[in-house]
């Protein structure tokens, strides 16, 4: 497996790891991927895969790079401090590697937010701190919060048919060093990349380089150099096929195949405004009924 540093951290992490959303499949596949060197486990607060995963690293917490995220809901400082203890209980560890910043919370200011982060920090219970879903704006806004740590991850989705990060968020994520962490790196699923892929490109490329398709697409995704991939795979069968996107690439004829061949989209600025609106009124809707998240 290669690796990649996380930021500016001297932290070296696998190029793809395990993500948990949606995960089903028990402790040994996640057991599976870690001796097969995918050791970055992703989970979060609202997945319920906490428990799962605190007995998979039973016996090997220094063997693996552990990442969770608190829920939008939960952003005042008070909150954000109760719900880390809760997540290192159900996780059956002492520190958090990864603490991160689920969604955008637009009814609560970032400022209290990451002020808690920062204070997790400094008491051991979290060594860094990332966010998710964060687009441009949301993430200069947290930068500016920031007062003596940093931010050194966006969990952001992309994929060979979204590639809304390439309008801006992923070069100005290179710029500053902030590692990119792609969730949902095969779409919904393979066969949501296969229909479109009209020409079947992905799969004549996965033939000539003796890969599946799935490998081909995680290897795509995990070209970029400031990129790691969090596939989740529920079968120690499909583990396995993801570690092995890791260890060769994809020529540049394979990719320009690929670019024309598949249909993708990119959300434009006006879109992710909309959407950014949308969730801030759903949020103080919330807020109003008690449920704001």
């Amino acid at each position: 497996m290669e690796h990649r540093n996380l930021s500016e951290t001297g932290v070296e992490l696998p190029v793809s790891g395990l993500g948990t959303w949606n995960y089903t499949g028990g402790i040994e596949p996640l057991r599976t991927g870690i001796s097969l060197g995918a050791w970055f486990i992703d989970t979060a607060e609202s997945y319920g895969t906490d428990e799962v995963v605190g007995r998979a690293i039973q016996g090997n917490r220094k063997g693996v790079f552990l990442a969770t995220k608190v829920s939008p809901r939960h952003f005042r400082q008070a909150d954000v401090m109760t719900c880390a203890d809760r997540s290192l209980r159900r996780l059956n560890t002492d520190y958090i590697d990864l603490y991160q910043l689920h969604w955008p919370n637009y009814t609560i200011p970032i400022a209290e937010t990451i002020g808690a982060m920062e204070l997790l920090v400094d008491r051991g219970k979290v060594r860094f701190i990332g966010v998710s879903n964060f687009h441009m704006h949301d993430l200069k806004n947290a930068q500016k919060a920031m007062t003596k740590h940093k931010i050194v991850s966006n969990q952001v989705r992309y994929n060979l048919i979204d590639r809304t990060i390439e309008l801006g968020l992923l070069e100005y994520c290179r710029q500053q060093k902030i590692t990119v962490i792609a969730h949902s790196p095969l779409a919904s699923g393979p066969s949501r990349i296969m229909a479109k892929d009209p020409e079947g490109v992905l799969e004549k490329v996965a033939r000539n380089r003796s890969k599946s398709a799935v490998q081909v697409a995680l290897n795509w995704c995990i070209l970029k150099p400031n990129i790691i991939a969090i596939p989740k795979a529920s079968s120690m069968e499909h583990v396995r096929e993801d570690c092995g996107a890791s260890g060769w690439q994809l020529n540049a004829e394979c990719l320009r195949l690929l670019d024309r061949a598949i249909s993708f989209r990119r959300r434009g600025r006006v879109e992710a405004t909309l959407r950014r609106l949308a969730r801030r009124v759903l949020q103080n809707y919330g807020r109003q009924l008690g449920i704001a998240g």
